[in-house]
């Protein structure tokens, strides 16, 4: 394969409603129960809500859009966007060194910022993300990083599911293990540029992209009641807080991994980030 280079039965039910809390009176003698609220961007899952969908950026104090193909750090976006000038010109094939860089906005280019996390459909989620940028922008929208434990929860649904679709590996069921390498295309080498700001924007010859928008791919859901959190296994890696050290998980599009919620990667320093790593943001339910 090739690419180119551009731009409830009613006891079911019942279930789920005693799992959720109701708020309404389980007996006649007994208080109502605390009904757990999560914000409608996030899915509720037990005792915590998490993120419907990767997150993208936006500076914390004007909103404006961040650039999902930089890292969201000023002094490392401006270092990319000179070095790939030139870099991108001596590495790959000749329509590999004709494919531009993706502009940041003129506004990112001329304003000091603040990245905050947010979690909306239909955009492209945010690579080149560190831990500490990860948990600073999870920080900045008044959430943070889930736990490991947290995201596999979630990541395997109510009924405990190895991938978010069933419990047996399917191609392509999530937008993972993907036949090609945005790394290749470009660089001619999978192993080396992972900072090229272009990485993302390659699809392949059906115009199918290799970073897809949050929500784009429907057969890879993990379903908590009658809602459910999209794009756990695949399209990025995401970093969370591991017991030891923070891990990414989940696997991104090109990672050659069938191990859906248990994919993990412990094998990176908090500081390192590429094309392939975003996350999602976590919070504690409020009771109501």
């Amino acid at each position: 394969m090739s690419a180119r280079l551009f731009p409830l039965s009613a006891l079911a039910a019942a279930l789920v409603w005693l799992a959720q809390g109701t708020g309404t009176e389980a007996h006649a003698d007994e208080p109502p129960r605390p009904v757990r609220r999560c914000p409608p961007e996030m899915v509720s899952v037990r005792q915590f809500c998490i993120d419907r969908w990767e997150s993208s950026l936006v500076d914390a104090t004007t909103g404006e859009p961040l650039s999902p193909y930089y890292p969201p750090v000023k002094s490392e976006m401006q270092a990319a966007y000179e070095y790939w000038q030139f870099a991108r010109r001596w590495l790959g094939d000749e329509p590999a060194h004709h494919m531009p860089l993706p502009e940041p906005s003129a506004w990112q280019t001329a304003h000091a910022f603040t990245p905050r996390a947010v979690s909306r459909p239909a955009v492209v989620p945010q690579g080149y993300l560190s831990y500490y940028t990860a948990k600073k922008a999870c920080e900045n929208s008044g959430k943070r990083l889930c736990t490991e434990k947290e995201w596999v929860t979630a990541c395997e649904g109510e009924r405990g599911l190895k991938y978010p679709y069933g419990d047996r590996y399917k191609v392509f069921a999530c937008n993972v293990f993907r036949p090609y390498h945005p790394g290749f295309a470009l660089h001619q080498n999978s192993s080396i540029g992972h900072r090229d700001p272009r990485l993302n924007l390659v699809v392949e010859e059906n115009e199918d992209p290799l970073l897809r928008l949050t929500g784009a791919t429907p057969s890879c859901r993990s379903h908590w009641g009658g809602d459910a959190v999209e794009d756990m296994v695949g399209n990025l890696d995401e970093w969370v807080e591991g017991e030891k050290q923070p891990v990414f998980v989940g696997g991104f599009y090109s990672r050659s991994t069938t191990k859906g919620c248990e994919a993990r990667v412990d094998s990176h320093a908090a500081a390192y980030f590429d094309y392939s790593l975003g996350t999602r943001c976590c919070s504690d339910a409020e009771r109501k």
